[in-house]
């Protein structure tokens, strides 16, 4: 059985999320996804959605077998554990593949790392949906007007 491990903030699941784990899934037999905890979101704004519900929303996408939050200390405890076959990237995740794929290594695994593509539809990224959010409904506009 060929395990993929997926990792990600999940602040606002959108249909590049979607297409994330989608093409993630495909890459093996069990999908594994590691939500990150809020204390180790450092690239962006802290999630404003609980790490306990993100993880929750996570688990109930179909692509998705397991759903569990990420270490608080230790980043690798988690894959370690999972001992995945696969762990993909998003396409805008802050990490180099290669210097992954080294760290993987020196923990002692002989995982694959997989960068996913980018999804080309609208609104593909948490970025994108707040900041669509924001000038819909931070003017209070009826829908339709």
């Amino acid at each position: 059985m060929r395990r993929v491990v997926a990792t990600g903030t999940f602040e606002i699941v959108h249909p590049g999320h979607l297409y994330y784990l989608e093409e993630s899934r495909r890459l093996g037999d069990e999908l594994f996804v590691i939500v990150a905890r809020d204390v180790n979101v450092r690239h962006k704004p802290c999630p404003v959605i609980p790490e306990e519900q993100r993880v929750r929303v996570v688990a109930a996408l179909r692509p998705v077998d397991h759903a569990l939050l990420g270490d608080s200390t230790d980043i690798f405890r988690p894959i370690r554990e999972i001992m995945p076959d696969i762990v993909t990237l998003g396409f805008n995740q802050h990490f180099e593949e290669a210097a992954l794929q080294s760290a993987l290594v020196d923990q002692g695994l002989s995982t694959r790392v997989v960068r996913i593509g980018k999804y080309d539809g609208p609104l593909c990224s948490s970025r994108m949906v707040m900041k669509r959010i924001l000038e819909i409904r931070g003017k209070d506009t009826p829908c339709g007007a």
